[in-house]
């Protein structure tokens, strides 16, 4: 039986500060980085990779972490491991004194979504799978094995995951047939960082549409006049039908709804990266209202859960949402987000969640509220990430795919030996 044997850490980061690739009013001056494992086994023909996100200075102490975490997997046998998902995944953030340093939050959370990220990754490659295909696969069973309940059964119990799944298990083989054919929507953000002059910004834009996409997303929160007239400005360029091939068709009705699509069937989302306080959040989005953006996300402190939920309040009357999960520590901050009706769209991330096991749970209780996945992807390496899990949500746990989409970025892709083909997009 093929048994862990070592590991090694990699601090990988990239200049993005500077050409002001993935600025944003919190974040002005970020290196996009990777702080990456490899697991070995005593087979050379199977190793694991995992990774999680940052922007730069820290990406060491993180790697720090990793190694901590997986000290805990050294000696264990991939069988047993790949057995029970959820169990493992227990057992990484079991330990006491790592846990001290948390709890399942910080530093030591996004070192074990590395590690437990790399556990998948061996999982999928021992049964010759990607990792979507791997869990679209599993029967119920199976994948409510494969996550945890822990803390989070007040909204969502075993029973009732397996009721929800088994309810969506005779659709598998027809969802997933469709997704190969038409691919997942998508929207892109790219053309809207924060330090892109209005050039910039109309040029990718354009290209953008070229490209296929019909949602775009913005940076705002640094001044609220250049906010208006950047948003102004991707609006004349979506909103003109002359900005399109004469092929060019609108996507469904049911896909736009409710999100403020313009006369061309485009959607405009804003991102404030958690700049503001409560009552300032409302009030600049109130004035930015007139670019009729669908959403506005993470519009103050990501653990602030009543104050999302105000801001949600206060912003409904002009059928604007509330977007929020990059910065969730855990599956128990987007319990209370749903719970607390604070968000129109649930954003997991790949890396800032413990990895795949714990982000199971969350499109489970995502999908019992029926708050759309749309996770948030825009640095290195997590829109690979996504797209996986946003597969599963479409092919095992919510079914639909209608009003989601997924975030892309073109950043860096010569590194990876597997990219998104952004073919079909949305």
């Amino acid at each position: 039986m093929t048994v862990i044997t070592s590991y090694a850490t990699h601090d990988v980061r990239f200049p993005t500060n500077l050409t002001g690739d993935g600025s944003d009013a919190m974040n002005f001056d970020c290196d996009y980085s990777a702080a990456t494992i490899t697991i070995y086994t005593d087979s050379n023909l199977l190793t694991g990779h995992g990774m999680t996100f940052t922007i730069g200075r820290g990406n060491n102490i993180v790697c720090e972490a990793i190694k901590a975490v997986a000290e805990r997997i050294i000696g264990k046998k991939l069988e047993d491991l790949f057995a029970d998902m959820g169990n493992t995944w227990d057992y990484l953030v079991g330990d006491p004194q790592l846990r001290w340093i948390g709890p399942e939050k910080g530093v030591i959370h996004l070192a074990t979504a590395a590690v437990d990220n790399a556990i998948w990754d061996l999982f999928a490659k021992s049964r010759g799978k990607p990792l979507w295909k791997l869990i679209a696969d599993m029967s119920p069973e199976e994948f409510v094995r494969s996550t945890t309940f822990r803390y989070i059964s007040d909204v969502i119990t075993p029973e009732e995951a397996l009721q929800m799944l088994r309810e969506k298990e005779s659709g598998k083989a027809e969802r997933e047939e469709l997704v190969r054919q038409i691919g997942y929507p998508a929207y892109i953000t790219s053309a809207g960082w924060l330090r892109y002059d209005d050039a910039k910004v109309a040029r990718l834009t354009k290209e953008a549409i070229a490209s296929g996409f019909t949602h775009f997303k913005m940076k705002v929160g640094a001044d609220f006049e250049t906010d208006l007239r950047r948003a102004k400005l991707i609006r004349s360029i979506i909103d003109d039908p002359a900005s399109f091939p004469p092929s060019y068709k609108p996507s469904s009705p049911g896909s736009l709804a409710n999100k403020n699509a313009g006369p061309t069937g485009c959607v405009l989302m804003m991102d404030a990266n958690q700049v503001w306080d409560v009552k300032e959040a409302i009030e600049w989005t109130q004035g930015l209202a007139e670019a009729k953006p669908w959403f506005i996300e993470e519009p103050t402190a990501p653990d602030d859960i009543l104050g999302h939920a105000a801001i949600r309040k206060a912003l409904k009357p002009l059928n604007i949402g509330v977007a929020t999960g990059e910065h969730a520590h855990n599956r128990m901050t987007f319990k209370q987000l749903l719970q607390a009706e604070a968000i129109d769209v649930c954003q997991i991330d790949a890396c800032r969640l413990a990895g795949v096991s714990e982000v199971l749970s969350v499109l489970l209780m995502a999908s019992k509220y029926k708050i759309p996945i749309c996770p948030h992807a825009g640095g290195v390496g997590l829109c690979e990430h996504a797209l996986h899990l946003s597969l599963i949500d479409y092919i095992v746990v919510s079914g639909t795919m209608e009003r989601n989409v997924l975030e892309v970025r073109k950043l860096y892709v010569e590194v990876f030996t597997y990219v998104l083909n952004l073919d079909a997009v949305c």
